[in-house]
Order: structure tokens, then C-alpha cells, then sequence
């Protein structure tokens, strides 16, 4: 070995030596008998701040999502308190499920998000750019249309599972088709996007085409529904929905950790027992199952998924965006553009419309920022 090779050898160990040092500074561990928990003081104290202060935005929301109520009246509603009974009544029953409906859509849009984004290594693979929004749109539309206005023009148990069910089932049926698409030896991240654009534009055509099919009344219905919105929730609605997001949130936290091991490297990960392709297949389809159950809640949010992981991500300094911090950064956003669209103008605006005015902007750094890294 020459001089110059035993030099560069040496600052090489001792950069490792000192992140290996850093590393240890920056993380904790727990243990409890023999079983040891590692963990990020600077995640915990972010996270913790993130939930504090979805629980302030959510009291926030229904104070001012609408005809302004007083703010200490409110938490003291959702506390328990029935000594108002207006206020009582207008908080938990009336304001409450939109509330619900805004903290579910933002958590399942972000975790799916980042999934994504963990599992393609690439900031612009979201659900509503792979295809798998657009998808759950087509099947939730072709009940609006086709089925006489989903909910309006369905009756009994067929009114609560058509929608959902129709949304479900494309929404995944279009998130295995781009991950099929675009698996050569493993999935390519820039592949994976450039073919979930192709069929994110395919769902997108169809269901123009079925807006032309329906009734006149049966598409603006339709058309209203795809700007993005909150509105007419109730408590029949989301139970069964906070019910099925909690159940998917819970399979993503869980997905977490192995996800973590692939940014190591794919030789590494294979080493520490994580069968790749399974979590991969896994991952994603539990990404489509979240987009898609917010997608039947609120109608196609865009740039939520797209945004709130790359911001959690650099909260918490991370090298993939964290699921749990980006559910809780995409509630957030949510919360917020919902209240924000509630009083921006003289009418209410959708909650989609100002998801857009927030994350359009964003898409173009990213796009931009790739095109400088290529060239």
C-alpha cells in the first residue's frame, strides 16, 4: 500500500470513528430486562411537540373552522364540559366529525406519503404522482355517476360499502399496476414515477370520460366531491373510517423500522433478515390503502402526501421521512388549510384548493432542484 493509499485509508476510519461518535451523542437507549430500545432524544421532543400541537389545532378547527366560537369554550367541550349546551352540542356533534375527518385524511396522506418516498428513495414518489389517488377517484367517481350519486342514490349497506369498496379496490388495483410496471430486478425510483405518472394520467382521462356518462346533476356532484372536501361529515360516516385509518396507520408504524434498515443498503438490509421484495409489496400496498381510504373521506387532497414526509423529514434531520412525524405533520396541514379555506374569501372554499395553493409551489423546488442534480 503506497503513502497516499495509507493516508486516505487513515481519514477515512477516523471520519467513521468520529460519525460513529456523533451517532452515539445523538441517540439513547432503553433497557428493559433484555429487551433495549435506541431512540433520537431530538425525534422524541419533535414528535411530542407535532402531537401537542395537533391536539391545540384540533380544538382550533372547530372554533374557527366556521362561525367563530370562543376557543376556551370549546376545549372545555371536548373536555367533558356540558354546561353550555350550544356550545357543547355544535362542538362534539356538528364540528367534531369534520375535525375527525381533517386529522384522519392529512395522518393517512402523509404516512402514505412517506412510505413511498422511503421505499422509491425519491421526494416526488407520493400516491396522488404514482397514480394511486387518481385511482381511488376513478372508483369512487364511477359510483357517484354511474350509481345514482353514491350515498344519495344508494340506500342501506350498499350506500355505506359501494363507495369505499369501489374506491378501495381501484385505488389498489392502480397502485400494483404501476408497481408491476415498473419492477425490472427492484424497483428504480425514477422509474417507478415517470410510470406512475403515465398511470396517474390514465385515471385521470377515465374518469373524465365517466363525468360525460352521468347525469348532469350525478357529475357536478362528482366534480364538487374532486375539488377536495370536508363538508356534510357525521359521525355514521367517520367511525368506520377513523376505525380502518387507525388499523392502517398501526400496519405503517410497523413498517417503520424495517424500512429504516433499507436505507442502509440493500446488502445490509438482506443481512439483518429483511426480505426485500415482500416489504417492498407490503409497503406499497399499504401506502395505497391509506391514500385511498383518505381519498373516500375527502375526495383527492393533492401535495399533502407530497410535502408533509419531506418536512417532517427535515424537522427531524432523518434520512428517510419518519411515518409517525409525517402523519402528524400531514394532520397539521390539513387542520390548517381546512380552517384557512373556511375564511379566506366571502364563500368557503374546498379544502383542496388551498392544500394546492400551499403544495403546488413546493412541486416546482422539487422539480427544479432534481433537474440541478442531473445536470
Amino acid at each position: 500500500m503506497s503513502a497516499g493509499e495509507k493516508v486516505k485509508t487513515g481519514e477515512t476510519v477516523k471520519a467513521t470513528e468520529q460519525n460513529a461518535g456523533r451517532s452515539k451523542l445523538r441517540t439513547r437507549v432503553i433497557r428493559l430486562g433484555s429487551v433495549s430500545f435506541r431512540f433520537r432524544p431530538r425525534s422524541v421532543l419533535i414528535s411530542a411537540v407535532l402531537l401537542l400541537l395537533v391536539l391545540l389545532l384540533m380544538a382550533f378547527h372547530i372554533a374557527y373552522g366556521g362561525t367563530v366560537l370562543p376557543y376556551d369554550k370549546v376545549v372545555a367541550a371536548l373536555l367533558g364540559d356540558q354546561s353550555d349546551s350550544a356550545i357543547h352540542l355544535a362542538s362534539t356533534e356538528f364540528r367534531a366529525p369534520r375535525m375527525a375527518a381533517a386529522v384522519l385524511v392529512g395522518a393517512c396522506l402523509a404516512a402514505s406519503g412517506a412510505i413511498t418516498q422511503t421505499v422509491a428513495r425519491n421526494p416526488l414518489a407520493s400516491p396522488d404522482i404514482l397514480g394511486v389517488t387518481s385511482g381511488a377517484s376513478f372508483g369512487a367517481v364511477s359510483i357517484l355517476v354511474l350509481a345514482g350519486g353514491g350515498y344519495a342514490g344508494l340506500s342501506g349497506l350498499a350506500a355505506t360499502v359501494s363507495m369505499p369498496a369501489a374506491a378501495f379496490g381501484t385505488g389498489l388495483l392502480f397502485g400494483i399496476a404501476v408497481y408491476a410496471f415498473s419492477y425490472r430486478r427492484g424497483v428504480d425510483g425514477f422509474r417507478l414515477v415517470l410510470v406512475g405518472l403515465g398511470i396517474s394520467g390514465l385515471a385521470t382521462s377515465l374518469t373524465t370520460w365517466l363525468l360525460t356518462l352521468g347525469d348532469v346533476t350525478n357529475a357536478a356532484q362528482a366534480l364538487t366531491w374532486m375539488m377536495g372536501s370536508l363538508n356534510g361529515k357525521d359521525w355514521t360516516l367517520m367511525q368506520p373510517m377513523v376505525c380502518c385509518g387507525a388499523v392502517l396507520l398501526l400496519c405503517a408504524f410497523l413498517l417503520a423500522r424495517p424500512l429504516f434498515l433499507t436505507s442502509l443498503g440493500e446488502e445490509t438490509a438482506i443481512s439483518l433478515g429483511v426480505r426485500l421484495g415482500p416489504l417492498r409489496l407490503a409497503a406499497l400496498t399499504t401506502a395505497a390503502l391509506l391514500a385511498s381510504l383518505a381519498t373516500v373521506v375527502a375526495g383527492p387532497l393533492g401535495f399533502v402526501a407530497l410535502a408533509s414526509p419531506q418536512v417532517a423529514r427535515l424537522l427531524l434531520r432523518a434520512v428517510n421521512p419518519p411515518i409517525f412525524s409525517s402523519a402528524l405533520v400531514g394532520a397539521i396541514f390539513v387542520l390548517l388549510a381546512d380552517t384557512v379555506a373556511a375564511h379566506s374569501l366571502s364563500v368557503a372554499l374546498p379544502v383542496g384548493v388551498a392544500t394546492a395553493v400551499v403544495g403546488a409551489p413546493y412541486l416546482i423546488y422539487l422539480v427544479l432542484r432534481s433537474q440541478r442534480r442531473l445536470l
